[in-house]
C-alpha cells in the first residue's frame, strides 16, 4: 500500500492528473472523518435523556444536516488551512469535540446547555462548579467518542499520508470557508430554527429540552446570534447608566421595617366579573371569596405583556423590572438580589418540573439560592405530579413558618402556582359544580366551569392563608397577582361566544386581553409596623412596575434600579413589550403617539433594561 501513488508523501512527482486524485482522495477521506466528528456530536447532545432524543434526529434530515455540515466544513477548511487530514480533522475535533463535551457535562450537572454566551462566562461557570460534586464518571458513551476520534486519527494517518498541494489547498479552503458561512448564515435564521421541530422525545415546554431535540451543533450555532443584545436606539452608554443606578447609602431599609414579603404570582388567574355585558354566568358565586379578600387590601389592574400563556414573562418581568422577557444565562441583578444585600432570607416554590422555562437555574441567577420544585420536594406530596393549591399554599404557609423559627431575618418568598393552567376539559366538568346556565355550548360551557372551579378553589385556599398570616405575630405582606388571562378554547372561542371584547386597540379590550388583579394584603402587625391601611384601588401598572409598586406602597426605599426607572413611570406608568403604553392621565396610547417627553423617557428605560441585563450591577 506504501508503495501506491495515492499514499506517497509528497505530489511534487506526480503527474498532474494523479496529483489532483491525490488531493481528492484526502479531502473525501476528511470529510467522512468530518462527518464522523458530527455524529459524535449528537451522541453527545441528549445528555442524560432517552436515547429516544438520538434516534429521533435521523428521522429529521435537516436537523441531521443542519449538525452534521459545521463539523464537515471545519474539518474540511482545517485541512485545508494545515495541508493535512489527520491535523485538521485533530484540530476540527478539539473544536466539536469540546463543546460537545462542554454540554454534555452541564446537561448532566445543570440540566442546562451549553450556549454561545456561556464561552464569555467562564469566571461563573467555575464558581459554579466549584460548589457542588460535579465529576464527570466514565461511561460507555464518552469512551465510543474518545475511541472514534483515536481511531479517525489513525486511519488517516495511514490512508491520507503527506501534505496537499498548495494550490489544491487553495481552491478547497475557499469553497470550504464559503459553504461555511452559508451554513452559519442558515443556522443563524431564526424563522427556520424555530420551524424545525422535533418533539416527539422531549417536553415542548422545556427550554432545554427543545434545544437538544435540534441536536447541538446546529442550536448553537444558532445561540451565536441570539446572544446578541444590541443597545437601544439613543442609548447614552454605559456610563450614563451606571451613573443612573449608582446606589444610594441612605436608601436602606429601616430595619424596623423590614416586613416579612410573601409573592404568589397566580397561574392564569383573572377576574371575569370585569367583563361587560356577559350574561348567564355565576361569577359572584365563583368570585365571593375573591372580592372579600379584595375589599381587606389594596387592589388595582396589572397590565401583562401576554395572554393564555407565557407565566415566565410576568414572573421574570416582575422580579426584574424590565418591560420584555429575556433568556438569562448569567447572574443578573433583580430585587431579589436586592433584598437578599438587605438582609432578607429568600426562598419560594412552584410546584412543577425544575426544567419548566429552565426555572432551576433562572431562579438562582435572578437571586434565590433555595427554591422548592417537584424533583427537589413537592414529589412526596403531590405524588410525583403537578401540585394543586390545595397542597401549595398549606406548604407556602408551614415553610414560611419554618423560616420564622429557624431566624429573625425578615423573609422574601416568591412563589409561583400551577393551578389554574389550561387547557380545560371540554367534556367533562372536574369538581362538579356548574356556573353557567345553559346558553352556552357544551364545550365553553365545561371550559368555564372547570376554570371558575379552578378559581373558587384557589380563593377559598387564600382565605385560609390570610387567616392563618392574620394569627402570625411577625409582620408580613403578601402581593397576589394574575400572571395572564386564562386560555378558553382554540382561537378564543369561549371569549368569542361570552361576547368579550378581545381588540387591544381600545381601553376595554387592552384590558380584557392584558389586565389581570393584583391584590396587596397585609396582617395587623404588619399594617401597624409600617404605618399604612392597604385600602381601595390602586393604580394599573404593568409587570415591570409590580414590585415597584408594592415598594411605595409599603414606604420602602426604592432600589436603585426602581428609583432610575421613576423618571419613565412618572410619564408612563404602563410600559409593555407588546405596544401598549397608558399616560400619567390613564389613557392608553400606541408607541407611534407618544409624545417627545414619553419617548425620551421610553428610551432611558429600555437603555437600562439594556445595562442591567448584559451585566450591569447596582445591589
Amino acid at each position: 500500500m506504501k508503495s501506491h501513488w495515492l499514499f506517497e508523501p509528497s505530489a511534487a512527482a506526480l503527474p498532474l492528473r494523479q496529483s489532483r486524485i491525490r488531493s481528492l482522495w484526502i479531502f473525501v477521506w476528511a470529510a467522512f472523518s468530518g462527518v464522523g466528528l458530527g455524529l459524535c456530536s449528537l451522541l453527545l447532545a441528549y445528555g442524560n435523556y432517552a436515547q429516544a432524543v438520538f434516534l429521533s434526529y435521523f428521522r429529521h434530515p435537516v436537523l441531521l444536516a443542519l449538525n452534521l455540515l459545521p463539523a464537515l466544513l471545519l474539518t474540511l477548511l482545517l485541512t485545508a488551512l494545515t495541508g493535512r487530514a489527520n491535523v485538521g480533522f485533530i484540530l476540527s475535533g478539539f473544536v466539536v469535540l469540546g463543546l460537545s463535551l462542554g454540554n454534555y457535562v452541564k446537561l448532566l450537572t445543570r440540566d442546562d446547555p451549553l450556549l454561545f454566551v456561556d464561552l464569555t462566562l467562564l469566571r461563573e461557570a467555575k464558581a459554579i462548579a466549584d460548589t457542588g460534586d460535579y465529576q464527570l464518571r466514565p461511561n460507555l458513551r464518552l469512551a465510543a467518542v474518545l475511541l472514534a476520534f483515536l481511531l479517525g486519527i489513525v486511519i488517516l494517518t495511514l490512508f491520507c499520508r503527506g501534505s496537499i498541494p498548495g494550490r489544491h489547498r487553495a481552491a478547497a479552503g475557499l469553497l470550504a470557508l464559503v459553504l461555511l458561512a452559508a451554513d452559519l448564515y442558515v443556522s443563524f435564521d431564526t424563522n427556520r430554527y424555530n420551524s424545525l421541530k422535533n418533539l416527539d422525545a422531549v417536553e415542548q415546554w422545556s427550554s432545554t429540552q427543545v434545544y437538544l431535540s435540534k441536536g447541538f451543533l446546529y442550536p448553537f450555532l444558532h445561540s451565536v446570534s441570539s446572544s446578541i443584545v444590541r443597545p437601544p436606539e439613543g442609548y447614552r452608554g454605559d456610563r450614563w447608566a451606571a451613573e443612573q443606578l449608582a446606589a444610594d447609602v441612605a436608601a436602606q431599609i429601616p430595619d424596623d421595617k423590614k416586613v416579612d414579603l410573601i409573592t404568589i404570582q397566580l397561574e392564569a388567574f383573572a377576574d371575569f366579573s370585569r367583563f361587560e355585558n356577559v350574561e348567564g354566568v355565576a361569577f359572584g358565586r365563583a368570585y365571593d371569596t375573591w372580592h372579600t379578600l379584595e375589599r381587606e387590601g389594596l387592589s388595582g389592574n396589572l397590565i401583562t405583556n401576554i395572554f393564555a400563556g407565557g407565566t415566565v414573562d410576568t414572573e421574570r418581568c416582575c422580579l426584574t423590572g424590565f418591560a420584555s422577557y429575556h433568556d438569562f444565562r448569567r447572574v443578573t441583578d433583580s430585587a431579589a438580589w436586592y433584598l437578599a444585600a438587605q438582609g432578607y432570607h429568600l426562598s419560594g416554590s412552584h410546584p412543577s418540573n425544575d426544567w419548566f422555562y429552565n426555572r432551576k437555574n433562572v431562579n438562582q441567577y435572578l437571586g434565590f439560592p433555595d427554591y422548592y420544585y417537584i424533583e427537589n420536594h413537592y414529589a412526596p406530596l403531590t405524588g410525583g405530579t403537578f401540585g394543586s393549591d390545595d397542597v401549595l399554599l398549606p406548604e407556602i404557609l408551614r415553610l414560611y413558618q419554618e423560616d420564622c423559627a429557624a431566624s429573625d431575618a425578615p423573609i422574601f418568598s416568591f412563589n409561583v402556582t400551577y393551578q389554574g393552567h389550561g387547557p380545560y376539559d371540554t367534556t367533562n366538568v372536574w369538581r362538579g359544580e356548574h356556573y353557567t346556565d345553559g346558553r352556552y355550548s357544551e364545550t365553553t360551557a365545561n371550559i368555564l366551569d372547570n376554570y371558575l372551579g379552578s378559581v373558587r378553589n384557589t380563593s377559598e385556599n387564600l382565605w385560609t392563608f390570610t387567616r392563618a398570616l392574620e394569627k402570625q405575630s411577625r409582620p408580613v405582606v403578601l402581593l397576589l397577582f394574575g400572571d395572564h388571562k386564562p386560555w378558553l378554547g382554540v382561537g378564543n372561542s369561549g371569549y368569542h361566544e361570552l361576547g368579550v371584547d378581545l381588540d387591544p386597540s381600545s381601553a376595554e379590550g387592552i384590558y380584557n386581553y392584558y389586565s389581570t388583579r393584583y391584590l396587596i394584603w397585609a396582617n395587623s402587625a404588619a399594617k401597624e409596623t409600617l404605618g399604612v391601611e392597604l385600602q381601595g384601588e390602586g393604580p394599573d401598572v404593568s409587570s415591570c412596575f409590580m414590585l415597584q409598586e408594592l415598594f411605595d406602597v409599603l414606604g420602602f426605599p426604592e432600589t436603585p434600579y426602581m428609583r432610575a426607572a421613576s423618571n419613565a413611570r412618572a410619564v408612563l406608568p404602563v410600559i409593555t413589550s407588546v405596544g401598549v403604553f397608558q399616560d400619567a392621565a390613564g389613557n392608553f396610547v400606541s408607541e407611534d403617539a407618544l409624545t417627545n417627553e414619553q419617548q425620551q423617557a421610553l428610551t432611558d428605560f429600555h437603555s437600562l433594561e439594556y445595562y442591567v441585563f448584559s451585566g450591569g450591577r447596582y445591589s
